[in-house]
């Protein structure tokens, strides 16, 4: 351990664990949450190190204050976060809209696990995929990342909190109950090796500080509360001063611009993994667990001569859209594995646009797929 309480070396370690690790090199130094399966160890985590490192942990009496109190964190100037799976993801809906309608950075984790309702709590799944991009009510932008194993929870949880100061939004780390308890060696670099990016400080003066007048890249500068800075944060459409406008010239303004911060920088934000794609007549598309467990599908369907890539979504939200098009002109046809009943392959098929079949591989969860059937869609697909 550093002298500043972080962790340096290699450590064996699950998911959920290495995701808080990422969590307190990212900065975070507030948590609030409240215990659930198959999340609890990411708070357990956060409650036993962030004390180490002058942070503050709250167990809180639901989801619905958790989602809140990150929130507040957050204009309290800490980096905060929250961890859930299904069940507290759906509670902290409502609060998750204001959090994007406010433009407040934080990070939520979802360990996805079987549903609906109650469903099967320790047991895997990715039923949550959809309400992550359209689970709050209203229109706005959202970035969810999706890793596949331990060492990317660390990292994608650092890139979570990059991308949530940097676009001053809420950022899902949408994970699955597999990878969460998945124990691997996570290797967790030097502090300064790793890149860290802090909120944009107003730079004119108190007096003239507009909470929501954005820059050029459509991000409003953030000052925190304490600072001497004059705020008004509500759910309300506002205007640049954070004041209620009721009119639908300032929804326009202000809703438009809550997705082109997104949207138009999506070629900052997407990540993706590509393997043999280029001329390749099958392209597998995943993400989470699903895409390791295909890897064993694509390399049994190339030792039978199928030419087949694989396509990883490590950006979930925004969806990769141009990046579907464009192939979709290539292939014959996209295979993607989710456990749920077709979520993201919704997504591929429309970005396909029928220039390319999409094969679904659903599972409802609770195991992963078997290879084999995998396997078996990629040989249908190639004909």
């Amino acid at each position: 351990m550093s002298r500043h309480g972080l962790l340096e070396g290699e450590y064996f370690m699950n998911g959920d664990v290495a995701s808080a690790e990422g969590a307190i090199c990212a900065g975070c130094r507030f948590f609030a949450g409240y215990p659930i399966t198959p999340a609890t160890e990411v708070a357990e985590r956060m409650a036993e190190r962030l004390p180490e490192v002058g942070g503050t942990f709250i167990q809180m009496e639901d989801e619905i204050a958790s989602m809140a109190a990150i929130l507040g964190g957050s204009w309290g100037g800490a980096k905060s976060m929250t961890s859930t799976s299904g069940p507290g993801f759906s509670l902290m809906m409502e609060n998750l809209g204001l959090g994007a309608m406010t433009e407040t950075p934080c990070v939520v984790v979802n360990v996805q696990r079987a549903g609906p309702s109650t469903g099967l709590p320790t047991l895997t799944a990715q039923g949550d995929m959809m309400q992550a991009r359209w689970g709050s009510h209203g229109l706005y932008g959202i970035i969810a990342l999706a890793p596949s194993s331990p060492q990317e929870m660390f990292e994608l949880t650092i890139k979570a909190f990059n991308l949530s100061e940097k676009y001053r939004t809420p950022v899902l780390i949408m994970t699955d109950e597999s990878v969460g308890h998945m124990s691997e060696k996570v290797v967790i670099p030097p502090s300064n090796q790793i890149e860290v990016f802090d909120r944009r400080k107003p730079t004119v003066p108190v007096s003239e500080y507009l909470p929501f007048k954005p820059d050029a890249d459509l991000v409003p500068p953030m000052g925190n509360a304490g600072e001497g800075y004059r705020y008004h944060v509500t759910g309300l459409t506002h205007d640049e001063r954070g004041y209620p406008d009721m009119t639908a010239e300032a929804q326009e303004k202000l809703v438009r611009r809550l997705i082109d911060k997104i949207e138009l920088n999506k070629d900052d934000i997407i990540e993706l993994e590509e393997d043999e794609i280029d001329g390749a007549d099958v392209v597998v598309c995943s993400y989470g667990i699903s895409a390791r467990v295909a890897l064993l599908a694509v390399k049994a369907a190339r030792e039978e001569g199928i030419k087949v890539g694989m396509l990883r979504l490590i950006t979930a939200w925004p969806f990769p859209n141009n990046r579907i098009k464009e192939l979709a002109g290539k292939i014959k046809a996209f295979v993607v594995p989710e456990l749920n009943a077709g979520q993201m392959a919704l997504e591929v098929e429309r970005c396909a646009g029928g220039a390319a079949e999409t094969v679904l591989v659903g599972h409802m969860g609770g195991n992963v797929h078997d290879p084999q059937v995998i396997l078996k869609a990629i040989r249908k697909a190639s004909k």
